[in-house]
């Protein structure tokens, strides 16, 4: 195949081309659109701007659009009555039992052995919680009343009971779970 080549080359004549004034010039510019090609993505992007400028002028517009509004007086509505908003002894009972219902049930060690024990008084502490709200709404339909403010305080009375009782429990089960240890440990 080489020779083919060869004598291809041998009969060859030099043709000599004239080349014309600008091709330099139109030279760079193919060399320039070759190696540098427009982008479609400036149009795309262009497009993107002008539909992400729409959104957000849309957005705009829905959010600051003037609705109608019913303005209340301050004097006629109610505020939500609560146990702790009759008077200061009754608000510092309640932020007492809270706090003190909040911290055992934050200092509560639930292991795989105490599980079950745990989760049956926590839902019977949610059921007491539950049970508290629909006293507070009882209070905020028929007012205030000894009934419902005792009601209220035995509620969270009991709670705390029932954490320390849970507690105790806790403790009573880590102490013979200690002492099976030890002697099978003996």
């Amino acid at each position: 195949m080489q020779k083919d080549i060869k004598e291809l080359l041998k009969n060859y004549k030099d043709e000599s081309v004239e080349l014309s004034s600008n091709h330099a010039n139109k030279f760079e510019d193919l060399l320039q659109k070759e190696m540098h090609p427009q982008n479609s993505k400036n149009k795309n992007f262009k497009w993107f701007s002008i539909a992400a400028s729409i959104v957000l002028l849309v957005s705009l517009g829905v959010k600051f659009y003037p609705t109608k509004t019913i303005e209340v007086d301050p004097l006629t509505t109610s505020k939500e009555i609560s146990l702790g908003s009759i008077s200061p002894e009754f608000q510092t009972i309640e932020k007492y039992y809270k706090n003190s219902i909040n911290i055992e049930i934050s200092q509560l060690e639930m292991t795989d052995d105490n599980k079950d024990i745990v989760d049956g008084y926590l839902i019977k502490i949610a059921e007491l919680t539950k049970e508290y709200k629909s006293l507070t709404k009882e209070l905020n339909i028929k007012g205030v009343n000894d009934a419902t403010i005792d009601a209220l305080i035995s509620n969270l009375q009991l709670r705390l009971q029932l954490l320390k009782r849970l507690k105790k429990q806790l403790k009573q089960l880590k102490n013979l779970n200690d002492k099976q240890n030890e002697t099978q440990i003996i």
